[in-house]
């Protein structure tokens, strides 16, 4: 089941890349595994999947404890407490939900010396919906001026979860704005390559924008 998900999931990757003139190895599939058991994510492994989303610290330690593969990238992608900050500067390797700079000073702070920057996004609430987590796009710039400055993250690119849309024209449009809050970052000179966008359902969208992370777990695993 889960090596054919991957299959069929890859092809459509490889299907809107072309689409929109991209190429497909500039986007890389982020498989969510949270709530999934390690020898799902194992099979995943088998069948040539490294990267892997969690959202739940305490699960994921278990998992990243158990299945020990020094080829897997594991990526947080859920909301983060000051007080589970040392476990994910100590056990990560990227960070897609900063939003907050006292997270970011602590992560930087707790990352072990013998490794190298945390990969960081910072996530934005693109819609402004009062429900999600996310930086509001006025107070951006700010946050990424000051999170370059911590020298043991790098800041890497912007993360959003748009509010659901079923319309493909509807769905582009959020993350359009999210490509060009990264474009205008980076014309005040940041050096930012990553676009964290895009699940089962608004890959093709997220695509067509420029993503070049797509975060998928249901079209892979299954419902949880």
């Amino acid at each position: 089941m889960i090596p054919q998900q991957l299959d069929l999931t890859r092809h459509k990757i490889k299907q809107y890349a072309e689409r929109y003139h991209r190429q497909p190895n500039d986007i890389n599939l982020i498989a969510v595994s949270k709530q999934q058991t390690s020898s799902a994510i194992i099979e995943a492994i088998l069948h040539g999947q490294h990267d892997f989303g969690e959202s739940y610290l305490q699960e994921a330690l278990a998992k990243i404890k158990a299945i020990n593969h020094p080829g897997v990238c594991w990526h947080f992608i859920g909301p983060i407490q000051s007080n589970k900050t040392r476990e994910i500067a100590e056990h990560f390797h990227w960070v897609h939900s900063i939003e907050r700079l006292k997270i970011a000073e602590r992560l930087n702070a707790q990352r072990p010396l013998h490794l190298p920057p945390l990969n960081i996004c910072i996530e934005v609430n693109i819609d402004n919906e009062l429900s999600k987590s996310g930086i509001k796009p006025t107070e951006l710039f700010a946050l990424a001026t000051a999170i370059v400055k911590l020298p043991n993250l790098t800041l890497r690119g912007l993360m959003a979860i748009p509010k659901p849309q079923q319309q493909l024209s509807a769905q582009r449009l959020a993350f359009a704005r999210l490509r060009e809050l990264l474009q205008d970052l980076n014309q005040q000179g940041f050096k930012l390559d990553t676009l964290s966008i895009g699940m089962s359902d608004d890959l093709e969208a997220a695509i067509a924008e420029g993503a070049t992370c797509v975060r998928i777990g249901r079209a892979i695993f299954g419902s949880r």
